[in-house]
């Protein structure tokens, strides 16, 4: 028997495919998230890992936007008799405690990243994820989900710059060594990678300032591997976070969801 889950993001979403006996990842499909909205690509694309017959009856999702986790519960539904279910529904223990203000206003990635942070390193933990938005999450060695701050997502930045400024031209975001860019786009390229080093930076400083505490800290989404050099914390990259988190909710609500 396998389980089926996945993160469905504002621009990607990745769905796995788990063994139920060790919880390990045995396949899985990753794509714009957009193309959720096409019945004929998820056909096409969830075949490829999907038997059908072999999965659990439940699925577990976090997802930050509504109608493309509503069109994918009607697909698998439909297709496969999967009952798509998402983090956050009440019955889902959370493993947890969330201190905010609004506890509703925590994305389910954001809830994910800080459970699987908590699961593997059980130590004070900043997971940073590079996503539509750059977010950083706070979670103490108790479980405690103290908060997090939202800054401009990398591609986000540079889309609305290039549609913005006429002779801006389109670049790829990548390393820049010098600080100081002989052309365009070498000054662009500073700008972003220098910019948000110094983000990264200044704000993980401030987290440790503001707590006094010291942090374990983890880096995940599209970019995590860029900034390896230019941060003055050591760090870990896990692109799998956020799956890791769902699928430590699914095996705390076991007998919930077989």
């Amino acid at each position: 028997m396998n389980i089926l889950i996945g993160d469905i993001g504002n621009t990607n979403t990745k769905i796995c495919i788990i063994n139920l006996k060790n919880f390990k990842i045995k396949n899985f499909v990753y794509f714009n998230s957009a193309h959720i909205l096409s019945q004929k690509f998820l056909k096409k694309n969830l075949s490829k890992i999907i038997k059908k017959n072999k999965l659990n009856k439940n699925a577990l999702f976090s997802s930050v936007v509504p109608k493309y986790e509503l069109k994918l519960k009607k697909f698998l539904r439909t297709f496969y008799k999967v009952n798509l279910i998402e983090i956050k529904k009440k019955n889902i223990k959370k493993i947890i405690k969330i201190n905010i203000k609004n506890k509703k206003q925590v994305g389910s990635d954001r809830i994910a990243n800080a459970v699987a942070a908590h699961k593997i390193f059980k130590s004070n933990c900043i997971v940073l994820d590079f996503g539509t938005a750059t977010t950083f999450d706070v979670v103490t060695k108790n479980g405690i989900y103290t908060g997090g701050i939202i800054a401009p997502g990398i591609n986000v930045s540079l889309k609305g710059l290039v549609d913005s400024a006429d002779q801006i031209p389109t670049f790829l975001m990548k390393k820049q060594k010098k600080v100081i860019g002989k052309n365009t786009i070498e000054a662009l390229r500073s700008g972003f990678f220098w910019g948000y080093s110094g983000l990264i930076n200044n704000i993980i400083l401030k987290i440790e300032n503001e707590t006094k505490k010291k942090y374990k800290i983890i880096f995940t989404g599209g970019y995590a591997d860029l900034f390896r050099s230019s941060i003055n914390k050591n760090f870990k990259v896990d692109k799998n976070i956020t799956i890791k988190g769902i699928i430590e909710i699914f095996r705390k609500n076991k007998n919930y969801l077989m």
